[in-house]
């Protein structure tokens, strides 16, 4: 998808830097990743302590 965007020069450049990418598509389209996966590992957290592993491991496997 075809964007135009008002983004500060020296951010571009510095995220380039330190991402290693060679095109500011590339080190967009990173960060933007990078904020998805983010964003996911802390609704994960946000689980922490609210699910009930209490398994009988004996009962899942079928054994007696």
């Amino acid at each position: 998808m075809r964007t135009t965007l008002d983004l500060p020069e020296v951010l571009i450049q510095d995220a380039m830097k330190v991402s290693h990418q060679k095109t500011k598509t590339a080190v967009i389209v990173t960060a933007l990743q990078e904020l998805v996966r983010k964003s996911r590992l802390q609704e994960l957290r946000d689980f922490k302590g609210r699910v009930n592993l209490d398994l009988d491991l004996n009962v899942v496997r079928k054994r007696s």
